[in-house]
C-alpha cells in the first residue's frame, strides 16, 4: 500500500513538472528574445536539460530539486522582461490618457474619440474635458460578447448630470501589424491601456462597426461609491504615464482590474463569475449591483443595446439613444 502511495505521489509531481516544463516552453516562446531561431535553441537547450536531468538524476527528490533550478532560470528571466511605453503603438493606442484632480474638478486629457470608417479605417482625434465630481450620478457597465458565451469584454462609463459620461475600456495596447492571442495574452505580450473615450467611440466600435453584442446595465452603486472608484481609476490612467504595466489575460484584464478597483469600495467576495466573465451580469443580478425588480432573463433582454445604437448612428446624442428604455439604476 506503502509503495503504491509513493508511485501516485511521485506521478502528482511528474504531471506538475510537465505543466511547469509546458510553461517554461511556451513563455520562451513568446518571450522578447531576438529572433525566432535564438528562442528555439534556448527551448531546445531547456529540453535537453531537463531530458537529462530526468535522466540521469537520482534519487527522485534530487530530480525535483535539479529541475526546479533549471524551471527558476527561466521564471526569473521572464519575470524580469520589462514593459514599455515606447513602441510602435497602433494609432488608436499611441496616445496615453491623462487627469488632473483638483478638489471637484477633474480635468481629462486625451479623451479618444475615432471616427470609424470601418474596423480599421478610423481617424484618429482627442478632446480634452472637466467634470464636475459633485455632479457625478452614477455609473454604467457594458457587457460585450464578440464569440464565446463564456467570455465578454467589459467597460465602465461614469454618469455625469446632463447625459455627460466618462467611459473607461481597460484593454491591450497593441503594436503596429499586432493581432490578439487569448495564449499570448498570459505571456507579457501586451502592455496594458485605459482608453478613457467617448461613448461615440468606444461603444459604436462594438455594436455598429463590429456587430458584436453588447448589453448595458445600469449600476445601483451609490454615487459615493462610484466617486472613489472612478479617482481609483484616474490613478490608474496617470500611473501608466510614468509607469507601464503587462496586461495578462487571467489577472491583469477587462474585469479583474475593475474588481481591483472596486474592492477597497464595495466589498465584494471575489468570484468565478469574475475570470469567467460572460456570467458577470448574472452575478450583478445576484449581489443586486443592478435592477432586480424583474427576472434576469427580462433585465437581460431590455439591456440589449445594439438596435438603439444602430438608429443613434454617430449622433452626438448617442449616449441618451442607447440608454433608452434601460431598467433603472434604481
Amino acid at each position: 500500500m506503502k509503495r503504491v502511495f509513493v508511485y501516485l505521489l511521485r506521478g502528482i509531481v511528474c504531471l506538475i513538472m510537465g505543466i511547469m516544463a509546458l510553461w517554461a516552453v511556451t513563455a520562451v516562446y513568446y518571450s522578447n528574445l531576438p529572433g525566432y531561431g535564438l528562442r528555439i535553441a534556448c527551448i531546445v537547450l531547456f529540453l535537453a536539460v531537463a531530458a537529462g536531468v530526468f535522466w540521469k538524476v537520482r534519487p527522485f527528490y534530487k530530480l525535483v530539486l535539479y529541475f526546479a533550478a533549471v524551471w527558476v532560470v527561466i521564471l526569473v528571466g521572464w519575470l524580469c522582461i520589462p514593459p514599455s511605453n515606447n513602441r510602435n503603438w497602433q494609432p488608436d493606442v499611441a496616445v496615453l490618457p491623462s487627469a488632473q484632480i483638483e478638489g471637484n474638478k477633474v480635468t481629462v486629457r486625451n479623451i479618444r474619440n475615432c471616427d470609424y470608417r470601418s474596423e480599421t479605417d478610423y481617424t484618429v482625434s482627442y478632446y480634452d474635458k472637466t467634470f464636475n465630481l459633485s455632479k457625478l450620478q452614477g455609473a454604467d457597465l457594458f457587457i460585450i460578447y464578440w464569440d464565446s458565451p463564456l467570455i465578454a469584454h467589459t467597460i465602465m462609463s461614469f454618469c455625469f448630470e446632463d447625459n455627460q459620461y466618462l467611459c473607461i475600456s481597460i484593454e491591450t495596447r497593441k503594436e503596429a501589424g499586432e493581432g490578439y492571442s487569448a495564449i499570448k495574452g498570459f505571456f507579457k505580450q501586451y502592455e496594458l491601456i485605459y482608453i478613457v473615450g467617448d461613448e461615440r467611440d468606444l461603444v459604436r466600435l462594438r455594436t455598429n462597426i463590429r456587430g458584436e453584442s453588447v448589453y448595458l446595465y445600469r449600476l445601483t452603486a451609490k454615487p459615493e461609491l462610484v466617486r472613489q472608484v472612478l479617482l481609483d481609476y484616474l490613478k490608474s490612467v496617470n500611473s501608466l504615464n510614468h509607469r507601464p504595466e503587462w496586461y495578462n489575460a487571467m489577472t491583469q484584464n477587462c474585469t479583474t482590474s475593475i474588481r481591483g478597483h472596486t474592492a477597497p469600495y464595495a466589498h465584494g467576495k471575489m468570484s468565478w463569475k469574475m475570470l469567467i466573465n460572460g456570467y458577470l451580469d448574472t452575478l450583478l443580478y445576484e449581489r443586486k449591483a443592478i435592477d432586480t425588480t424583474l427576472p434576469f432573463e427580462q433585465i437581460k433582454t431590455a439591456s440589449f443595446i445594439n438596435d438603439r445604437a444602430l438608429q443613434a448612428g454617430d449622433s452626438l446624442d448617442f449616449s441618451k439613444w442607447i440608454r433608452e428604455g434601460l431598467p433603472q439604476r434604481y
